[in-house]
């Protein structure tokens, strides 16, 4: 598949520049780190939150930043797109007989967000024993697709701030309130924020299926109908095939640099 030899062709750059890439990933682990602890001091003040525990709130947000920094490493091309509407290298795209999806997509994969992954799977670490959820296959299974529908999710709102670049050329800071915004709210159970957020991050951005829902899965919440909060991480992915059309609408709509 051509997607993994744009993966090699970038490791094998990343590998010829060491010393760059850990220096940068350390820095992003401390990023994350530092978010961790903002966190951690806000429990040691309030104690909890809207009935949610430390550890709890703690699983929610090692989840995002595992599935935030998936979707930032594997799918930077379309973080970085405007540049290349700009400096019109989305024309050669067009040319290859390859989908652009695929091409843009292998177009940037940022090996240094393994920091934030590593920081993400520590936490995890620490506070599953602590969280008092009696793990079953069932459970651990859900674990696994937040973080993979969470990825899908992330990935998908990726596309969408790609495709506006069709229409602006500069990518819109309004996307990153999706974005970068988008993961620090998924890192807090759905609960603690006004009903029109829980809405619109439900049923149009669906970061409430990859966090909330489930969550009150494994913290034995969901009284009735456990298997729909179970399953619904699988929502992450239907989010994709939204964005892969509104993506190739783009597409149509590009009329080129000219160049």
């Amino acid at each position: 598949m051509i997607y993994f030899n744009y993966l090699a062709m970038h490791l094998k750059a990343a590998l010829q520049y060491r010393f760059s890439v850990w220096l940068t990933a350390l820095g992003q682990f401390f990023v994350a780190f530092f978010g961790f602890i903002s966190i951690w001091l806000l429990f040691e003040r309030f104690g909890s939150i809207a009935d949610w525990t430390f550890a709890e709130v703690g699983l929610c947000f090692g989840v995002t930043n595992i599935a935030f920094s998936l979707s930032e490493c594997f799918a930077r091309g379309f973080d970085s797109f405007s540049g290349m509407v700009i400096r019109g290298d989305f024309d050669r795209l067009l040319l290859r007989p390859r989908s652009t999806l695929i091409q843009v997509l292998g177009a940037g994969i940022e090996f240094t967000r393994i920091g934030k992954l590593v920081q993400g799977f520590i936490v995890l670490a620490l506070l599953i024993p602590w969280s008092g959820i009696v793990w079953t296959p069932g459970k651990i299974v859900t674990l696994t697709g937040m973080i993979a529908g969470g990825a899908a999710v992330f990935t998908g709102v990726f596309i969408l701030g790609a495709t506006v670049c069709f229409f602006t050329l500069e990518g819109l800071e309004v996307i990153n309130i999706l974005t970068d915004g988008g993961r620090e709210f998924a890192s807090y159970p759905l609960p603690v924020y006004g009903k029109w957020v829980r809405r619109f991050f439900t049923f149009l951005i669906p970061y409430g299926c990859m966090n909330y829902l489930p969550l009150m899965y494994l913290t034995g919440r969901a009284e009735r109908f456990p298997l729909l909060y179970m399953l619904s991480p699988l929502l992450g992915f239907f989010f994709i095939v939204p964005c892969v059309l509104v993506w190739r609408r783009g597409v149509r709509h590009y009329a080129s640099t000219g160049s």
